[in-house]
């Protein structure tokens, strides 16, 4: 039997929802999450993040808060490459697209570099499945992290080139032995994901798609939000495929682009220019919960 709510949320994890200084997810935001999954709208991540980091860090403090029985939320992790479900009960198997992982050879080789001349400033994430992703300290100061991301990323280019392997990071490409340009460099504030260029978030909104297409549910409308220019790609496949959808930028200091479909700040909350990162996530959540209950309510 299929259902339609009025609107799903696609929502990225690193900044709208977990801190990007702590990392950690504040209980507020773990309620709101659980109170409108539990009211009928889908909630799906999507995120760069590892199984590990959304089990961690978002599934463990929902069960623990109280997870209804009935309640399925879906996680698409590394940017499309993995996912899984999980319910009350724990955590489904964890799906790997194997075809997008990186080249062990590579893994092995930037580890090694992390170990032996970044480890003051960062760390290799040993739970990522088929990316590779190296992160700040969360002792390090960002403005520290940043001038010496720059170095690591010119390092993990030159390790690319060595290996015959094509990358691009930013407008930078260096084509491979065979002239492709198959991984992508994406430097973040807090971290560098290298990655197949054939993930990312629009994968990610194709697979919440199918996921809850499973479950017999049809949006009738999507919210997305997100903290940096790659997270509008979730929106962007959306409105390409016909669905109706509103994205959320919470960091819009990158500046706000021109797109086909509804962009949402916090000025639209009434709130000022210094309310971003999940601050700002936390006031859409709650704005979405007021009116969904609100609805509900008006419908009695």
């Amino acid at each position: 039997m299929e259902t339609r709510p009025p609107f799903a949320l696609l929502l990225d994890v690193d900044g709208p929802i977990a801190s990007p200084v702590t990392r950690a997810v504040r209980p507020e935001i773990i309620s709101l999450l659980l109170e409108l999954g539990a009211s009928g709208i889908p909630v799906v991540f999507n995120t760069g993040r590892s199984d590990a980091f959304i089990a961690q860090q978002v599934m463990e403090p929902m069960i623990a808060a109280g997870m209804p029985d009935g309640l399925r939320v879906h996680a698409i992790c590394e940017k499309g490459a993995t996912w899984f479900s999980f319910t009350g009960a724990g955590a489904g198997p964890v799906h790997v697209d194997r075809e997008l992982a990186v080249p062990s050879e590579f893994s092995d080789a930037i580890r090694d570099l992390v170990s032996s001349y970044y480890s003051d400033h960062m760390f290799f994430d040993e739970t990522k499945r088929a990316m590779v992703s190296v992160e700040q300290h969360i002792e390090v100061s960002n403005d520290v992290y940043r001038a010496i991301q720059e170095h690591f990323d010119a390092e993990a280019m030159s390790v690319m080139g060595r290996l015959g392997l094509g990358a691009v990071r930013l407008d930078h490409h260096v084509p491979g032995e065979d002239d492709t340009v198959d991984y992508r460099i994406d430097p973040t504030i807090i971290s560098t994901d290298i990655e197949s260029v054939r993930l990312g978030k629009d994968l990610g909104a194709s697979r919440a798609c199918e996921l809850l297409h499973r479950d017999g549910i049809v949006p009738q409308a999507w919210f997305t939000m997100g903290d940096s220019r790659t997270d509008y790609a979730m929106a962007d496949w959306l409105h390409h495929n016909d669905h109706e959808v509103s994205h959320v930028d919470v960091r819009p200091e990158d500046g706000v682009p021109e797109k086909p479909y509804e962009i949402l700040t916090a000025g639209y909350l009434g709130l000022g220019p210094e309310v971003i990162h999940d601050d700002a996530g936390l006031a859409f959540l709650r704005e979405w919960r007021d009116e969904w209950r609100d609805a509900a309510l008006a419908e009695r």
